[in-house]
């Protein structure tokens, strides 16, 4: 059965050459994809003429107008209603495409995919849900910046959100989540992370609610899925990737400092390998817009061809696992507690 994935062929830094790239080695591995690619044609065709499998499930919609990386969301849903990205998520929209997938402007891709999709039946707000690796194995860490305030009732709905994801994803049939907060005794925190905890741990099954997760514990791989505000994920995102590439960089010149530095280097290599694979951000790529009606993937804006591969990879297995169904039937089944549980918590 075909699935046809709808892709802003202008956004990203290294656009398009990464978004053909990243369809081709997509199709490589399912080949029952099928896409739309919107962007310009005069610079999409030879890409495109130049992989005759990926030419042969692929259609081009031609469009000069994108939206560039560094606009003004708010302008940019505005002024790009005939933009590649735009196009894409209208493609969803009139069920042209099952999903979209751009690596161009974040807060335009959810600007837009509110406009154009609205949310999901019990779903506030959208959020920003993405896979990161662990000591253990990959974790789901949501919001990661589309909402900066929120409440408690908008984190019940993230974990709600993102223990879905993590069953459909990571094949995880009952996710562990944990919440952000500046310790993990119960006292700690303010009033929103602490009425956050009271509803989470009245809700039954699919909800598995571990407690507090401090900043440290992030990465330990002790739960599966980690809620916290839009500001702070951002943040500890940020964070994570700086430290990584500041290790890596000190490595590489420890490594080339002095001979025995490279003699060093070529008895670890085989070791180094696993790790740089382990941690690539390229393998993890494509944070999800869970929350909005109809699936809408961001690709890292500055990833290559494979990354990009990714995260169309990552929009498929959204739509194959009827992701955004099961977020609609877990609100439904636990909506009729979720009022109570908020009253009590306040109080």
């Amino acid at each position: 059965m075909t699935l046809t994935i709808a892709l802003d062929g202008m956004g990203g830094d290294k656009a398009p050459e990464i978004v053909v790239d990243g369809a081709a080695r997509a199709l490589e591995q399912l080949p029952e994809l099928h896409f739309l690619l919107f962007g310009d044609e005069a610079k999409l065709a030879p890409l495109v003429a130049a992989r005759p499998a990926l030419a042969a499930a692929l259609t081009i919609r031609h469009t000069d107008a994108f939206i560039a990386g560094d606009a003004k969301p708010s302008v940019a849903v505005r002024q790009g209603r005939t933009s590649s990205m735009r196009l894409a998520i209208n493609a969803v929209k009139e069920k042209e495409a099952s999903a979209a997938v751009s690596a161009g402007n974040t807060g335009a891709l959810m600007g837009m995919g509110k406009l154009v999709l609205r949310t999901l039946p019990g779903i506030d707000r959208p959020a920003i849900c993405g896979i990161l690796p662990s000591r253990r194995r990959p974790i789901v860490l949501l919001d990661l910046g589309a909402n900066i305030d929120c409440d408690a009732t908008h984190l019940v709905q993230f974990a709600v959100m993102g223990t879905v994801f993590a069953q459909a994803i990571l094949k995880i049939e009952r996710p562990r989540v944990g919440l952000v907060n500046v310790g993990v005794e119960e006292l700690k925190g303010d009033d929103i992370v602490r009425n956050t905890a009271a509803i989470l741990r009245q809700l039954p099954p699919p909800i598995d609610f571990q407690g507090f997760v401090e900043g440290t514990d992030i990465f330990k791989g002790d739960v599966d899925v980690i809620v916290t505000d839009g500001f702070t994920g951002n943040v500890a995102l940020k964070v994570a990737e700086g430290t990584a590439k500041m290790l890596m960089d000190e490595l590489k010149g420890a490594f080339s400092s002095s001979m025995r530095g490279k003699l060093g280097y070529l008895v670890s290599r085989p070791a180094l390998g696993q790790l740089r694979e382990r941690f690539d951000p390229r393998v993890h790529n494509g944070a999800m817009f869970l929350g909005l009606g109809g699936v809408v993937v961001k690709s890292h804006g500055g990833t290559d061809g494979f990354g990009f591969g990714q995260a169309v990879l990552v929009a498929a297995e959204l739509v194959r696992n009827g992701t955004n169904e099961h977020i609609i039937q877990a609100m439904s089944q636990l909506g009729a507690m979720l009022e109570p549980a908020s009253e009590v918590a306040a109080s």
